[in-house]
């Protein structure tokens, strides 16, 4: 899964970089002063329309000009947003309880991000004040707790790549999204926890604001980020090329973005058959550990570097949890069908969704290769996960993911995942993540005989998320035991889990035991003009499109379109996914 680049001349790696700086440095120079006359010039107009000219007194114009700045410059931030009074209220009551509160289009995006902490924490106390005896209430709670600090970990990272210049926010903007996506999904899912009753009822009243303004922040940051395009500054008319041009995402001359550490490049410029593990894991006891989890907990503490878990052939019957402090994580073992994770937590016995999961890779960066992960607890069992996936820039390949109901669950953050096999019945490919399968075996199983079989339940929420499940270049087919059966048991690509569920199915084979609808509905008509589902030449008895849905969000989509959910484009995979030494295709196969 690793791969070798040529190298340059010291001489001409100093030149490329010397020009690059020097070119940075001119485009920034420009942006920075452009931006700065052109948002004097807006709220100037707008002040001295709103003032007919009149002049202040020396003494009091400058703070008033500032005070209706400030006012004009929160109207115009929150224009593009859904929720526009939430936005400028919220906005007024943070600015005015800074100390120099000032009309910096940064300070206000800032702003933006920095209530949605605020709210988050209130919303929670404030709706979980009762006496708690049931035990599955408690375990929500919990749930709930981790979800939101999670949330705002990831707001503080938000506000700490916002900066102080506008030229840096093109390049970062992407990150942004991803996080503030995360965010999103993160308090749905600690919604989701609760039982039905008053307690949820409440914790959705609650948190309605905090969700608004978490809407208003992916607003304002997409909004800001298309501003500088449209300057149409040398070097800034399109966003990418000056993503792929920054210091902060910048692939150097070998090839590799200049945020991964120069471990990782050592590390992905070798051939894992002769990589060289940090540590051993072997139930015969041949390495260093017997087991994953003393592994896991033998990596140092605070360790940013790639760390790499050699996981000898065995069937690993634990619970492992990569948390959130692991970063960088690489796992690979003897094959998908010997190095195996297994473990039997569902829902029917107790066990919430979220924490029936075999394995759980929360922590950024992480990496698995030819492992198998399975959750054998078997289709009367229902909600039942072999593999969540929390971490952003996660990459799987050769892997398979074995369960029936919720077998794959692709939580949040970017994920790819290439030549796997993941089986399954119902859902069994389900989240809010921005995840492309690649070259991968889906296979349907045979469901327990009063249940359909539905492949992916996407869980976008707001149609603002860069979130969406794509099936790329994939075989869709039916396992030995279904086969039989097929014409009996019903099955389709997707449902609608959530209000804004986007899936996009291409260039994939699929099966003749898919049913002509193609897509099944959730409950009535629940999403149906909002979901985004959509094929593009996918090929296949069961990929006739003439008898599909007929839903406003269901549609035939051409290569312009298609191209948008690419690993390139969609994740931005040109950088950390080929740098990764993962076979990949960045873009269409046709």
């Amino acid at each position: 899964m690793f791969q070798d680049f040529n190298h340059l001349s010291e001489r001409r790696k100093a030149e490329r970089a010397q020009k690059r700086r020097k070119k940075i440095a001119i485009i920034s120079a420009v942006v920075i002063v452009t931006v700065t006359i052109i948002a004097a010039g807006i709220f100037a107009v707008v002040y001295n329309t709103h003032h007919g000219g009149n002049a202040k007194k020396p003494e009091t114009a400058g703070a008033t000009n500032e005070v209706s700045r400030l006012q004009k410059g929160i109207k115009m931030i929150c224009n593009p947003t859904d929720y526009k009074t939430t936005c400028e209220s919220s906005l007024t009551k943070a600015m005015q309880s800074k100390k120099n509160a000032s009309s910096n289009p940064m300070d206000l995006v800032k702003a933006a991000v920095a209530v949605i902490i605020d709210e988050i924490d209130k919303a929670f106390n404030n709706s979980i004040k009762v006496k708690i005896d049931d035990e599955k209430v408690k375990g929500a709670i919990e749930d709930c707790q981790d979800l939101l600090r999670d949330a705002k970990e990831e707001l503080g990272e938000t506000i700490a790549q916002i900066g102080d210049k506008m030229d840096k926010l093109s390049s970062r903007s992407n990150d942004m999204g991803n996080w503030l996506s995360a965010v999103m999904s993160y308090q749905e899912t600690c919604i989701d926890g609760f039982p039905d009753g008053k307690l949820k009822s409440s914790l959705q009243k609650g948190m309605k604001n905090s969700k608004e303004m978490t809407s208003n922040a992916l607003a304002i940051v997409s909004e800001l980020s298309s501003f500088l395009s449209m300057l149409k500054i040398p070097g800034l008319t399109h966003r990418r090329l000056l993503a792929n041009e920054s210091n902060d995402i910048s692939l150097d001359n070998d090839g590799f973005p200049s945020w991964m550490t120069h471990e990782d490049r050592r590390l992905l410029k070798q051939d894992t058959s002769n990589l060289k593990p940090n540590v051993v894991v072997a139930k015969d006891g041949s390495g260093k550990f017997k087991t994953i989890n003393e592994a896991l907990a033998d990596i140092p503490k605070k360790n940013k570097e790639r760390y790499v878990i050699y996981i000898k052939e065995g069937v690993y019957d634990e619970t492992v949890i990569v948390t959130k402090d692991m970063v960088n994580v690489s796992m690979y073992g003897d094959g998908s069908m010997k190095t195996i994770v297994t473990g039997s937590k569902n829902f029917v016995d107790g066990v919430r969704t979220f924490q029936t999961a075999t394995f759980a890779a929360i922590g950024h960066g992480f990496m698995a290769s030819s492992m198998g992960f399975r959750n054998t607890a078997g289709p009367e069992k229902h909600q039942a996960v072999a593999l969540r996936v929390q971490s952003d820039r996660s990459v799987f390949h050769n892997c398979r993911m074995e369960g029936y109901q919720d077998t794959l669950y692709v939580q949040t953050h970017r994920q790819f995942y290439r030549s796997c096999v993941i089986a399954g019945t119902v859902d069994f490919i389900f989240g809010d993540a921005a995840a492309v399968i690649q070259n991968t075996m889906i296979v349907v199983r045979k469901p327990l005989d009063n249940q359909q079989n539905i492949i992916t339940a996407q869980g976008r929420i707001d149609k603002r998320e860069q979130t969406g499940l794509v099936l790329h270049n994939c075989r869709i087919l039916a396992d030995d035991k279904l086969v039989p059966v097929k014409s009996t048991i019903k099955s389709y690509l997707g449902r609608p889990w959530k209000e804004y569920s986007r899936t996009i199915v291409m260039e994939s084979d699929i099966g003749d035991f898919i049913h002509t609808d193609g897509w099944l509905p959730w409950q009535g008509d629940f999403a149906l003009k909002t979901l985004s589902y959509a094929e593009y030449k996918n090929k296949g008895p069961g990929a006739e499109v003439k008898g599909r849905v007929k839903w406003p969000g269901y549609k035939v989509i051409n290569k312009a379109e298609a191209t948008k959910y690419t690993v390139g484009a969609f994740l931005q995979g040109d950088t950390w996914v080929k740098a990764s030494g993962v076979p990949v295709r960045l873009g269409l196969f046709e």
